[in-house]
């Protein structure tokens, strides 16, 4: 795994699809049409804070678990580890994205951060790929228990 993958992964060509997709989005929204959320811009402000607040903790609790220069190197299944297998990308999928939807208040947006799951899932597959490559059985038990973007309850 060459250094470049091993701290930024996935993480860049899956923000430039997300940017790319989210451009579309926006060019799309006057064409299709879709009504606002909620038409309220504070209670849409608000849910934006709160969601940003949870992934800027999330991304501080990520990297506290295991800092950038121990990526690769050890398999991290505790703190953030130990809820997602993505920690970073679930703070901007899972939290962000949704927060940035009600902000910007077009239903066209919320299916945008829908959107997001599937095409995140096939965008790191090589990434876990390497990191099965890498760990073995012992990434797969974790893989099993543990979900990627959102917390696996069950």
């Amino acid at each position: 795994m060459n250094p470049y993958q091993r701290i930024f992964g996935a993480g860049p060509r899956g923000l430039l699809i997300s940017g790319t997709l989210l451009g579309v989005a926006w060019q799309m929204q006057p064409v299709v049409g879709l009504p606002v959320i909620t038409g309220k811009p504070a209670v849409n402000q608000g849910i934006f804070i709160a969601l940003t607040a949870i992934t800027v903790a999330v991304v501080i609790w990520s990297v506290r678990s295991l800092p950038p220069a121990e990526r690769g190197r050890r398999l991290c299944t505790s703190g953030a580890f130990a809820w997602f297998r993505h920690p970073l990308y679930a703070a901007f999928l899972t939290f962000f994205n949704f927060g940035l939807a009600f902000q910007l208040d077009n239903w066209i947006f919320l299916v945008w951060a829908v959107v997001q799951h599937p095409v995140w899932h096939l965008n790191i597959r090589y990434e876990e790929q390497l990191v099965r490559d890498h760990f073995g059985a012992e990434y797969d038990d974790y893989a099993h228990q543990t979900g990627r973007f959102v917390p696996r309850f069950w």
